[in-house]
C-alpha cells in the first residue's frame, strides 16, 4: 500500500486528542469583535470538540494523525 497524504489544511486546524477525538478551534473570533460581549469573546477562546457525524471525514483526511 502507498503512504497516504495528510490533508494540510486539516492538519492545521484538528488535533486529536488522547481518547481519539479531535480539538477543534472557534469560530467568529477574527473581526467585528467590539459588537460582542465580553463572556461570548472569553467562550470563543478555547477549544471544542468535532461532532460525531464529522469525525470519520476528519479521520479520513488525518491518516496519521
Amino acid at each position: 500500500m502507498p503512504k497516504l497524504k495528510t490533508h494540510s489544511g486539516a492538519a492545521k486546524r484538528f488535533h486529536k486528542t488522547g481518547t481519539g477525538k479531535f480539538k477543534r478551534g472557534q469560530s467568529k473570533m477574527r473581526h467585528i469583535l467590539t459588537s460582542k460581549a465580553t463572556k461570548t469573546k472569553r467562550k470563543l477562546g478555547g477549544s471544542a470538540l468535532i461532532s460525531d457525524a464529522d469525525h470519520h471525514k476528519v479521520a479520513r483526511m488525518l491518516p496519521y494523525a
